[in-house]
């Protein structure tokens, strides 16, 4: 009598779930943060967009100037527009010529970024350069 069997065992089927299972809790830890660093660097390019109308706004006015949102474009006072990213809320404050500082927000996580220009960076922050941070817990 011959028998032609086909096909896995139980045991070879169970070591293949119980491989994939290792290797998924392995990944999907690395991935977990991904959605979040997203936001965060959605946020610092907003910023560093605002840099650059800040910079042209200053140039035609000889004044930093404050940043209104509309939609999904940041207008500064002059009328000067950039485009902003959808969820960023960005809110900048001058002062008085000599510099400015601003923060992005997204709807999505607790982190804010600000960036200080001028006399507002104090040291240890880098003039231009964003910095993220999560709120302190209540």
């Amino acid at each position: 009598m011959l028998t032609n069997k086909k096909g896995f065992t139980l045991i070879e089927l169970l070591i293949v779930v119980v491989i994939i299972g290792i290797l998924a809790a392995i990944a999907i830890p690395k991935f977990a943060n991904t959605k979040e660093k997203a936001y965060i660097a959605t946020m610092k390019a907003d910023l560093r967009n605002l840099v650059t109308a800040q910079e042209a706004y200053f140039a035609d006015n000889t004044a930093y100037g404050t940043v209104a949102m509309s939609g999904a474009a940041c207008q500064l006072a002059g009328g000067n527009t950039y485009a902003c990213s959808a969820g960023v809320s960005v809110t900048a404050a001058a002062n008085a010529g000599l510099g400015w500082e601003a923060t992005a927000s997204h709807t999505s996580t607790l982190q804010t970024c600000q960036i200080f220009v001028g006399a507002n960076a104090i040291p240890p922050v880098n003039e231009g350069e964003p910095i993220c941070s999560t709120p302190a817990a209540p």
